[in-house]
């Protein structure tokens, strides 16, 4: 057999070689489709919930504190999602009288899950990806509003995802935080505005928290 010739063996490869040319490439465009697909990147995300809530109304019109529902937000890596409890607090009690709306056919599943004491099954809006770690206090307590994240949740009638929350979105912020800071005290101020400039508002905060965001692999791929 001359040196420049494959051996006959080598000519059950060609269909395997063949298969992989058509699979590895339709398997790469999958695997994009849906890294790249609203519930993880793409803004305007917003599945519809068990119960149409309304943040517009209770977060917009009424004021509500994000951390009243939201309540771990402050000490955990979580932002909790309240429980049945939280919205009895206004909506019902243990004999399930509704006090504000109380003849509303939208808070019908409430009532019925109070009564069953079934948990509500709201569906996540911002969903990370299981292999990324994010910390809500480490946030918050940089001074860095929830707004930043999830835009003007106070306007929205349908919580809707703003912001792609890519890998490159979070470094961008990581590398230079200044213009996403505020004062502690304001970070879930849907309004807030400041007359001073915000880089330089930023600067001062940054030194003032000594934040220093870390932007090594390990921060999220934990």
């Amino acid at each position: 057999m001359s040196l420049y010739h494959f051996p006959r063996w080598t000519d059950a490869f060609r269909p395997v070689l063949g298969a992989a040319f058509l699979v590895i490439p339709t398997f790469l465009v999958v695997v994009f489709a849906y890294g790249a697909s609203a519930e993880n990147l793409n803004t305007g995300y917003a599945p519809e919930q068990p119960i149409p809530f309304s943040h517009r109304t209770h977060a917009g019109q009424l004021g509500m504190d994000c951390r009243y529902c939201h309540y771990t937000v402050e000490d955990g890596a979580m932002a909790a999602i309240p429980p049945m409890s939280t919205c009895a607090n206004c909506h019902g009690q243990d004999d399930v009288a509704l006090k504000i709306h109380p003849n509303s056919a939208k808070l019908k599943p409430l009532a019925d899950n109070w009564e069953s004491g079934d948990p509500i099954e709201w569906v996540r809006v911002h969903d990370l990806a299981e292999y990324a770690y994010f910390n809500h206090s480490a946030h918050v307590s940089a001074g860095v509003g929830c707004v930043e994240c999830h835009g003007r949740i106070d306007t929205m009638e349908v919580v809707t995802q703003d912001q792609p929350l890519s890998m490159g979105w979070c470094l961008e912020c990581h590398r230079q935080p200044e213009t996403r800071l505020r004062p502690r005290e304001f970070v879930t101020d849907m309004g807030w505005t400041t007359e001073e400039d915000r880089f330089e508002l930023g600067t001062r905060l940054r030194e003032q928290y000594d934040i220093n965001p870390r932007t090594d692999c390990s921060t999220c791929h934990r």
